[in-house]
């Protein structure tokens, strides 16, 4: 995973100012261990800064996104709102339960056998792959097992 010291290395030599509530932004997303959109992001650093602007949280986002300094990743299949990670987290997908809303982040050797498959089939290079799954978690599915008898 990449450092804090290194993300703001980075930052600098592309010409961005650290400032303050850059800072808060990329220290939200970094400490989080939960998936944090947009919103979820300025609620955390309103409580570092309360001046700090959801504008400023967008921005920061994007400069960071654009970077190559957090990833984006969606949890639905209706893409509707982006959730941000740190970047250099190990390869992993997402499972979302329609039921209690649970995120599950798997990983899976599958899907670099498929990246596999397709360079050496067609000859084309998978640089990031996206899954986001839905169903009902374990719990839930018993659940509604148990509703149906």
């Amino acid at each position: 995973m990449t450092s804090h010291a290194e993300t703001l290395a980075t930052l600098r030599a592309t010409g961005h100012r650290i400032t303050a509530q850059r800072q808060i932004v990329l220290e939200v997303v970094e400490t989080s261990v939960e998936h944090l959109d947009a919103e979820a992001i300025y609620q955390r650093a309103r409580e570092r800064d309360p001046k700090i602007s959801l504008a400023t949280v967008y921005r920061t986002l994007t400069v960071l996104k654009d970077k190559g300094l957090i990833e984006q990743r969606f949890l639905a299949r209706d893409h509707a709102r982006e959730h941000y990670e740190p970047v250099g987290a190990p390869e992993h997908y997402h499972f979302t339960c329609l039921g209690c809303r649970e995120v599950i982040e798997f990983q899976s050797p599958q899907v670099r056998q498929i990246s596999t498959a397709l360079r050496r089939e067609l000859g084309i290079e998978v640089a990031h792959a996206c899954i986001c799954l839905e169903g009902y978690c374990q719990t839930c599915t018993e659940k509604r097992r148990a509703v149906e008898k």
